[in-house]
Order: C-alpha cells, then sequence, then structure tokens
C-alpha cells in the first residue's frame, strides 16, 4: 500500500531569516514533510494545510517597531504545537502579553544556556556542563530579548545576558527558543528538532525517496494521463531526475530534447546519449546546434550579452523542435523548491532581489502547454537522494556545479570552437587529476578558464607564442561566500605539465587564488 507522505506535515512560518530555509531541509532530513510560507499567509491555508505543527521562523526585523510581523492569530487556535525560533519566540512573547526590549548586549554565535526548568523541547539531550548543571552549546543571532514572559509561559533555560532564553506555555503544546536549532553549531539542535517534531508533533517518518517517487509517480500518472510532456533534458542534476520520474509514470508519451551546444565538457553529448537513450531508454532527440550557437555568439565579448545570446538560441531551438511533435499537451521542468520559495518571496516583494543565476533563459510565454514539475517540492539534496533511488550514478549526481551557458561563461572574451576545444581538454585533465588524488570532493567546485591572453613558452628547442588558461577550485557551504582551495603545489605542477605537454597552443597555465568576495566563482 502507498504511503501518504502528506499525512503528517509541519508548516513553517517564515519571518525572513537567512536560516529559515535550513529548518526546512532539517525537518525533510529526518523524514517528514513540511512547507515554508510567509507569516502573512492567508489564515485559510493554514487551515487547509491541516500541520500537525507549526514552527514560527527568526527575522530580521523587530517586535519593538510598530506594525512589525506577527504570526496569524489562527496559528494558536488549531490546538496544533507551537514552535517559536528567535523573531518566532519575540513575536510568540508579545502576541501573549509579554514584553520584548531591544538590549545594549547583542548575542551573536557561540553560547552557553543554562537548562533550568524540565521540557519535553530538550528531553534526552547529552550536552551538559557537570553533574549538577545542564547547558547546551548553541548559536545565537539576536539584538532583542524577552524582558517579561507572557502569562500562563514558565522560563526552561537562560544565557547571563538573555534570562528568558527557553520558554513553554503550562498548558498548551506552545515552546521557544531564542537561539537557531537549525544551525550546525548549535550541537544538539538536530535533536531539538526530532523532540519537537516526533515527541509534541507526533509525526510519522514517511518522508523518504522510496515514498516521494511512489507518490509523485502517481501524481504524474493522473496528472498526465496518456498525454504527451515535452522535456529540455540538459544531462545536469534536476532535469535528469524529473525526466526519470515521468518516464516512470508516462514512459515513450515523455519527449526529451537535448540540445548540444557545443559549450558542454568533454564528450558530454555523448555520455547523456548512452545514459538516457542507452541505460535508460528515453524517448530523447539530440540536437546538434553547435554552429548555430557559435554563429550567434560570434564578435560578442560582453559576458552579459553572451549569457543572453545563448538564452535565446537555446528557446528558438526547443520551439522548433516541440512543435516537431504533434499534440503534446505538457511541458516537463527541474524545477526545485528553492526555486518555487524564491520566486514566491521575489513576486511578494518580501525578499531581497535575487541575483541571476548562470542559467539559460527561461521558454517561451506562447507555448500554452501544462506544466509538469515533479521536483518542484524539493530541495536540492533531496532530489540527489532520489536520483539514487532511481540508478543514476552517483558520479554524475555529486558532480560539481556547471553553469547553464556552459564554456560561454568559461570562454572570456569572444567564444570561438577552437578556444572551447582547448578548454574542453585542459578542463578534462583538472578534473580527472582531481579525481586520482582523492581531491574532487574535497573541493565545491573546479574547472579550468581559456583567457584571451597569449604569452610566450619553449617547447623543444623553439619559442611558442600560444594561449594562456587559469585553474579556478574553491570550498564553500553555500555558494554565497567561497575561498580558494589550498591545493597542493606538486598536484598543480603535475595538472599544468599535463596541460602544456597534450593540449596544443597552451604555453601557460596560472592558479586563481581569489575569494568570494570579492570575485565571484565564475570569471563571467
Amino acid at each position: 500500500m502507498q504511503s501518504n507522505i502528506y499525512n503528517d506535515k509541519i508548516l513553517i512560518l517564515d519571518f525572513g531569516s537567512q536560516y529559515t530555509q535550513l529548518i526546512a531541509r532539517r525537518i525533510r532530513e529526518i523524514g517528514v514533510y513540511c512547507e515554508l510560507v510567509s507569516w502573512d499567509i492567508d489564515e485559510q491555508f493554514i487551515r487547509d494545510f491541516n500541520p500537525k505543527g507549526i514552527i514560527l521562523s527568526g527575522g530580521p526585523e523587530s517586535t519593538t517597531e510598530e506594525n512589525s510581523p506577527r504570526a496569524p492569530q489562527v496559528v494558536f487556535e488549531l490546538g496544533v504545537p507551537v514552535f517559536g525560533i528567535c523573531y518566532g519566540l519575540q513575536t510568540m512573547m508579545v502576541q501573549f502579553g509579554g514584553v520584548v526590549s531591544s538590549s545594549d548586549t547583542r548575542e551573536f554565535g557561540y553560547a552557553k544556556v543554562d537548562v533550568v526548568g524540565d521540557t519535553r523541547l530538550l528531553a534526552g539531550l547529552n550536552d551538559h556542563l557537570d553533574s549538577k548543571q545542564q547547558a547546551l552549546d548553541v548559536w545565537m543571532s539576536h539584538g532583542d530579548k524577552v524582558t517579561e514572559l507572557a502569562p500562563n509561559f514558565n522560563v526552561v533555560a537562560k544565557t547571563d545576558s538573555c534570562p528568558l532564553c527557553v520558554v513553554e506555555h503550562v498548558e498548551k503544546p506552545f515552546f521557544g527558543v531564542q537561539f537557531h536549532p537549525e544551525v550546525t553549531h548549535t550541537k544538539s539542535g538536530l535533536d531539538i528538532i526530532k523532540n519537537f517534531v516526533f515527541k509534541i508533533c507526533q509525526c510519522a517518518s514517511e518522508w523518504t525517496p522510496k515514498n516521494i517517487i511512489e507518490t509523485t509517480v502517481a501524481q504524474i500518472k493522473e496528472q498526465v494521463g496518456n498525454d504527451k510532456v515535452i522535456l529540455g533534458l540538459s544531462g545536469g542534476v534536476d532535469s535528469s531526475v524529473a525526466a526519470l520520474l515521468i518516464h516512470k509514470a508516462i514512459g515513450q508519451n515523455l519527449h526529451c530534447i537535448f540540445i548540444d551546444n557545443g559549450l558542454l565538457r568533454l564528450n558530454e553529448g555523448d555520455q547523456v546519449m548512452e545514459m538516457f537513450a542507452g541505460k535508460f531508454n528515453l524517448n530523447i532527440k539530440r540536437v546538434n546546434a553547435e554552429d548555430r550557437f557559435l554563429s550567434a555568439l560570434a564578435g560578442v565579448d560582453e559576458p552579459e550579452a553572451k549569457r543572453k545570446i545563448i538564452g535565446k538560441v537555446f528557446v528558438e531551438i526547443f520551439d522548433e523542435e516541440s512543435h516537431k511533435i504533434e499534440d503534446a499537451k505538457w511541458l516537463g521542468q527541474g524545477t526545485i523548491y528553492p526555486d518555487v520559495i524564491e520566486s514566491a518571496a521575489s513576486k511578494t516583494g518580501k525578499a531581497h532581489v535575487i541575483k541571476s543565476h548562470h542559467n539559460v533563459g527561461g521558454l517561451p510565454e506562447d507555448m500554452k502547454l501544462g506544466l509538469v514539475e515533479p521536483l518542484n517540492q524539493l530541495f536540492k539534496d533531496e532530489v540527489r537522494r532520489i536520483g539514487v533511488e532511481l540508478g543514476l550514478p552517483a558520479e554524475m549526481l555529486n558532480r560539481h556545479p556547471f553553469p547553464g551557458p556552459g564554456l560561454g561563461v568559461r570562454v572570456l572574451g569572444e567564444v570561438k570552437k577552437e578556444y572551447c576545444d582547448i578548454l574542453r581538454k585542459a578542463d578534462a585533465i583538472f578534473i580527472e587529476e582531481l579525481h586520482k588524488a582523492n581531491l574532487y570532493y574535497e573541493v565545491s567546485q573546479a574547472f579550468a578558464v581559456f583567457l584571451p591572453v597569449k604569452s610566450v613558452g619553449v617547447m623543444g628547442d623553439g619559442r611558442k607564442y600560444s594561449w594562456v588558461l587559469s585553474l579556478r577550485a574553491v570550498q564553500t557551504i553555500d555558494f554565497m561566500t567561497a575561498h580558494w582551495a589550498h591545493l597542493p603545489y606538486d598536484f598543480l605542477g603535475l595538472v599544468s605539465n599535463r596541460i602544456i605537454n597534450e593540449i596544443d597552443n597552451v604555453s601557460r597555465v596560472v592558479y586563481d587564488v581569489s575569494g568570494k568576495p570579492p570575485s565571484t566563482i565564475e570569471w563571467e
């Protein structure tokens, strides 16, 4: 019998914290479905969602300011457990008659929290200072603090500068903490979340890759029936997993279009076809469009202009190929949950503008096809776990990120076939040697860059005047900031020698030692 993965679920109201998506990921990781919505979501949505529990996230606002955000009153009327984190605790206190004040003593970073009372929220945690006094190692990020407890709440834990750090209602299952349990710096944070989700909300752990696949395939069958679906398959993680899920549901009624733009990695086009047409028997058409892309890019050296051209040509070719598939009713896309969250935030104006990524442009608005988005409730790590369950190779699922415009933004300046061919070979050597040295997964992203600069070199008894390449490797957690990877000198020397010896017209290899900020990870 198919599990209902949406029976037991948690609703997270987002007050704008930089950590809010982490709350959702932690809950998903322990096998429970949750959704993330804005704090001012319609009250009827909250009732219809029928959560087993509600979490109020942190946020940058101050409850001491007029018209600052508040939790909808229905949150406290549904009879389900409520867990306020940081700002979520503060608004809960204010809404129940407590007082929050701005503080001269701010807490940012590591703190010790002394546990002074019993609560189900902190039950069974192992952090302690000694046998007489319990303490939690936590991560704080707040200026305001609760200075007067709301009626019918008890204090459970405190710090020297925050005496009301963990609170619990005396009768109702309402809890609040001033610290962030969702971040890894809070040592028992995941156990606190588990206590809330499993012990307090009584959720079952049904959100597993196997159950997600079964449910998603059933939903696609119900949505699409016997209709045809068109999907642009790039060979990346998202489009690949989306394709396999739709294929599992409707078989050969899925028509995949793989546009080989000539800007891919070495042999990547052949590998995509071998895997999806061969191993998985997908109905896939390869469109060899290298000449068309390179012709459109001729003479263009400005990065944003190159991105727009690559996106425009992609859309044109996809549109042309789509019209060759008769009676198609649906468009499959690999949209994932963070895309949905960011899109919703940008539409409501409640979030800062999301920077434009390196992906190609969107598809035509006049295609008049319904959307099939089997991944739109999944985070990236969930997509990868489902990919493993579906049989995709781990080395493909865990590859470093590759920009949507491909080598178009790794060949600096004008893009030419000669440059792309040189770069493909150099990049392949770099990645091969990283794997051999067991360094590939020690860095977050690594690649080669073609510089439109020539340098004098000596080969044998002759001099040559040839191209310069740069190697780039970074270490990062979230790709918002990054450190350049301190790869061993011997390793870099080996890679440089191989590139210069094995690739014609390269005379010099340099290594990029720029962090982000001030530099970006990609050069363009």
